[in-house]
């Protein structure tokens, strides 16, 4: 009697949700079911359904050396993001309401941007007659123009500007959860600064820090744009190599099955890592209490 008195209402509140579903359903999930069944098939018309495209990649070194380095620069990037987000999180949790209003719209102001056009910008910036190499041979760094563009290091600087928001934002909100009173009480039991950093404030904004590690990595794993117009052509990672599949040698079939296989990859990986980073945080939790 019950459950059948409580159906009718449960189906009234799903019910607003029923269009957002039905475009969920329209513009992800129908895309992505006929990208798996490309993936499978041996030409364009679904032909000869089997394993050959998955089996081709995973039999050629060089696609394991292309996915291991997307993934080995998405882990760059996240960590140079973590430690220039930890200080201005830091920073953004002793100022005061004026300079946190200040703070807070810098940190938001690039979202408001494309990131093809701030990728543009890292374009000039580090170009030979950009304002990196104009300062550095005006201050006899060096004689000549350094070659800045197309080097990984580049990359991982550009990404790490652009994903910077994805970070500081999780551990901004982490850090402004803490209580005051556990700082007073063991500043007044004699701890240091750094000690505090360490027992306190760190593994307390931990849910902040895996929080935007998660995007960071997710970003700028899939960031096509910027690993295509920063890092050159000499550098090939996942997306470029899928568009250079699908559009370059009209591979379909095969840009399918790796765009599956990425896909998996990078979900996968953020999951594990989420996971385990809930077991590791339950740990701390219960040692802290």
């Amino acid at each position: 009697m019950t459950a059948s008195r409580t159906s009718p209402s449960q189906a009234a509140q799903l019910l607003p949700a029923m269009p957002l579903a039905a475009l969920f359903m329209l513009s992800y999930a129908l895309p992505l079911g006929v990208l798996a069944v490309a993936s499978f098939a041996q030409t364009t018309s679904l032909d000869g359904i089997g394993w050959s495209q998955y089996a081709r990649f995973f039999g050629d070194a060089f696609n394991w050396s292309i996915l291991g380095g997307t993934l080995w620069l998405g882990l760059q990037v996240t960590l140079l993001t973590a430690l220039i987000a930890y200080p201005l999180a830091l920073s953004y949790r002793q100022c005061g309401p004026r300079m946190r209003a200040f703070m807070l719209f810098m940190i938001l102001l690039p979202m408001l941007t494309s990131t093809v056009i701030r990728t543009f910008a890292w374009l000039v910036l580090l170009g030979k007659e950009g304002i990196v190499n104009s300062v550095l041979v005006a201050l006899h760094v060096v004689d000549e123009p350094a070659r800045l563009l197309y080097t990984r290091g580049a990359l991982v600087v550009a990404l790490s500007q652009i994903c910077l928001p994805l970070m500081a934002m999780p551990l901004i909100n982490s850090l402004l959860r803490i209580d005051d009173n556990l700082l007073r009480a063991s500043e007044g039991l004699g701890a240091s600064s750094w000690r505090m950093l360490g027992t306190l404030l760190v593994p307390l904004s931990m849910p902040g820090l895996v929080a935007g590690a998660l995007m960071t990595f997710s970003m700028a794993t899939t960031a096509f744009v910027t690993q295509t117009l920063v890092g050159g052509g000499r550098q090939l990672f996942m997306p470029a190599y899928i568009y250079q599949q699908a559009t370059g040698l009209q591979n379909f079939n095969f840009a399918a099955a790796v765009s599956i296989i990425f896909m998996l990859t990078v979900v996968g990986l953020v999951a594990f890592a989420g996971r385990l980073a809930n077991r590791k945080l339950g740990r701390i939790y219960g040692a802290i209490r």
